[in-house]
Order: structure tokens, then sequence, then C-alpha cells
């Protein structure tokens, strides 16, 4: 009997290589398992969307009316679009972006037009449509002459289905 006593004494059966290695592999699965899950949620979950608006306005100065020739077109990089000078001296500041994908169009100076390299699009210098796919003239931003200087108002887009007069800005 005293041996059967040292038996049930000692309920906790000692743990083997076997027990040790599936708990691990269970914490493992489950670390595993949350990062999935996790990975999903951050999908799933909503971007934040863009501040536009007067708060994000962002006035970019071009230079004087002076340094940019009639009937030419000058890439602003920093606010990534294009100011054309049209032949009566008017101003208009261009969308880098193609209207049918998003492309960014490139200025043939050779060719005196705009072109899309994704599909062929091609535009005047005034953002017109010469040649689809694109279905509308470039989109435009809002051009300022302040005593001589030019400014450009890259905050908001105005969308355009073709080229107007009245979108012209021209110095006083």
């Amino acid at each position: 009997m005293g041996k059967n006593k040292k038996k049930s004494e000692s309920t906790d059966p000692e743990p083997t290589r076997r027990s040790f290695l599936v708990k691990i592999w269970a914490g493992l699965g489950m670390i595993a398992f949350i990062e999935f899950v996790w990975v999903i949620l951050a999908f799933l979950k909503p971007r934040k969307p863009r501040v536009v608006g007067k708060n994000s306005a962002q006035i970019i100065t071009a230079g004087s009316v002076d340094d940019f020739p009639h009937d030419s077109v000058t890439t602003i990089r920093r606010g990534r679009f294009y100011l054309s000078r049209l032949s009566d001296g008017g101003f208009l500041a261009m969308s880098y972006k193609c209207t049918h994908l998003g492309c960014a169009v490139t200025w043939d100076s050779e060719k005196k037009l705009f072109e899309c390299p994704c599909h062929s699009s091609a535009f005047n210098i005034n953002g017109n449509v010469i040649s689809p796919p694109a279905p509308r003239a470039l989109d435009l931003y809002s051009v300022v002459i302040e005593n001589g200087i030019i400014k450009v108002d890259t905050s908001q887009r105005i969308k355009r289905k073709k080229f107007n007069k009245e979108q012209v800005a021209f110095s006083q």
C-alpha cells in the first residue's frame, strides 16, 4: 500500500518534450492568427480623406510675366503643373495628369503638343484634346497675376470639357 500512496500524491505528470513543443506551436499559431486578423482589418479600414479646400491652399509663385515668352509652355515641377503662355499673352496652369487614366503628360516643344505616354492621347497648348482616348481637356489650376507676378493655386483642380477663353488669365 505504501507504493500506491506515493503515486497518488503526485497528480501532475512530468512535462515531456512533445507537450512543450505543442504549446510553443499553439502560441506561434495564435500570434500568426492575430497578425492575420490585424492585416485584414487594416485593409478594410477606410483611408483618412485628404484635406482639400481653403486650409490646404498652396499658392505657388511661378515668376514674373516677362519671364515667359508668348506661345510657350514651362514646367513648374514644384507645383506639378505646366504654365502655358498663349500667343495672345494669356496664361493657363494645367495639370500634369492625363484626363484618361491619370498618366503624366509631357510637353513636346517640337510638335507643340502635350503627349500621354500611356495611351497616346494628345493635347494642344491650351489643353484641348486633339487625339483621344482622353475624354476631355487637361484640368486647370486657378491663375492670379498680381503686380506682374504669376501665382497659381494648386489646392483645387478645375475640371473642364474643353478650352474656353474665360479660363485664360491676363496681366493688367
